[in-house]
């Protein structure tokens, strides 16, 4: 089983983003700690959810550990997160 669409799926129930994309940077960690040769190992993160809002860097990168806790108990060894609010990600551009 891919294990993308599974973190896709409880990051969407746990906090409604707005917008989630997962990349998948395995192959960028080839030889690495960590590395799985078949893949999905290493993931870049970038959610907008209003469920940010008053959350400290730390709380939101806690509230994305904890829904994908038994990924990264598993075969998922690294994830790079950007967690940003609406509001955050408007004034990005």
């Amino acid at each position: 089983m891919r294990i993308a669409p599974v973190m896709r799926k409880k990051l969407e129930d746990g906090l409604k983003p707005v917008q989630l994309d997962i990349n998948d940077d395995s192959h960028r960690h080839m030889g690495h700690a960590g590395h799985n040769p078949d893949g999905e190992s290493h993931f870049q993160i970038a959610i907008v959810a209003e469920a940010f809002t008053g959350k400290s860097r730390v709380d939101r990168h806690r509230m994305v550990n904890a829904l994908l806790a038994e990924e990264l108990a598993g075969r998922v060894h690294a994830l790079a997160l950007t967690t940003l609010t609406p509001e955050e990600a408007a004034k990005r551009g």
